[in-house]
């Protein structure tokens, strides 16, 4: 896979053609996924067709409601959109204040990079905001991870209430989830990054070759001095946005078995949230970029799982690769676009 720009060099980029650089750099990492992910798609079709015929696959595929699909597209974009808000606050504690018409389309071009490894693609952004206001990178970068961090938060909620509600896998969800917040300890907690910093300098002593690494630990002090501002309060607050966000992206999925005509009633929607949610726990416990693979499968072996009388595993597939679409390549796509807009704001 290709490497990813270098975050540690990103406070002495100061040319347009650096920047482009560290945009290639992602953005191949991005369409390598992207390759993999239609790979993951002809994989589930071939499974289908194994199991229930060539004819009978394609008849579900083409048995989708445009309309209804369409409708579900709509409500994933809203989901991003009513995010924003969040975002912009985040910047305004760091003292970094933009007009809404450049800020919005800064925000969604972080997007363009969710299936880089970890989303840490998204502080492409900072380099943005970098050439608006000189500000550095280490100062705006919290908001990315902030960003990074309430939006799973927010997701982890909800899986947990669903487990719940629904009644199934409850200690394997609340385990999972809280594994996956403890990285988020070390990004928020300085303790233990002052006390590799220590041990780094008696060693920068002993071997100079470790001087290259000064910029690395420069750029992270910096970002937790900036780090502080963004806490307690404003992750609650943020709840008030990401929440509803996440049920969005959830509704659009139940919106998107719809459209294959299973007759699943509101009662259900729980149950529907639950396997969207906990699908993509699985699979970013897994570690996988882009959680490709293990969420399609989790997707497909749960709908059979929760409505076997109704979602046959061809049924599953479609409604999986379809959604999938919707909420992978669709993101990266209006994300793509705001990046290619935002590449106006570099000049040299």
């Amino acid at each position: 896979m290709p490497k990813t720009f270098n975050i540690a060099k990103v406070d002495t980029i100061g040319k347009k053609s650096d920047y482009k650089k560290a945009v290639h750099s992602a953005r191949s990492a991005v369409y390598t996924i992207l390759g993999l992910s239609f790979i993951v798609f002809v994989a589930i079709a071939a499974i289908a067709i194994s199991n229930e015929g060539l004819y009978n696959f394609i008849s579900t595929l083409k048995s989708v409601n445009i309309q209804l699909y369409a409708l579900s597209l709509v409500i994933i974009f809203t989901s991003y959109t009513i995010r924003y808000p969040k975002w912009s606050m985040y910047l305004k504690k760091l003292g970094v204040r933009l007009p809404f018409s450049k800020n919005y389309i800064i925000y969604m071009s972080m997007y363009s990079m969710d299936m880089t490894p970890g989303r840490w693609g998204r502080a492409i952004v900072s380099y943005t905001i970098n050439m608006l206001t000189k500000m550095r990178f280490a100062k705006t970068f919290p908001a990315v991870v902030a960003d990074i961090f309430t939006d799973f938060l927010g997701f982890a909620v909800i899986t947990n209430a669903m487990a719940i509600v629904v009644g199934k896998f409850v200690l394997l969800s609340f385990l999972i989830t809280f594994l996956l917040i403890v990285p988020f300890f070390f990004i928020y907690v300085q303790r233990p990054f002052d006390y590799v910093k220590t041990k780094f300098k008696m060693f920068r002593k002993k071997f100079r070759f470790l001087k290259r690494l000064d910029i690395i630990f420069y750029t992270a002090t910096l970002y937790f001095k900036h780090n502080k501002k963004l806490r307690g309060t404003t992750f609650l607050y943020s709840m008030i946005f990401t929440i509803p966000s996440m049920l969005l992206n959830g509704m659009a999925f139940y919106i998107t078995i719809l459209a294959f005509g299973v007759p699943l009633s509101p009662t259900l929607i729980p149950t529907v949230l639950f396997i969207f949610t906990f699908s993509l726990v699985l699979g970013m416990i897994s570690g996988i970029p882009g959680t490709l693979g293990i969420t399609d499968a989790a997707m497909i072996s749960q709908l059979q799982l929760f409505f076997p009388a109704t979602i046959t595993l061809g049924l599953a597939a479609a409604i999986t690769i379809f959604f999938r679409i919707a909420s992978v390549w669709f993101v990266q796509g209006f994300g793509f676009v705001s990046l290619l807009y935002t590449m106006k704001y570099w000049k040299d």
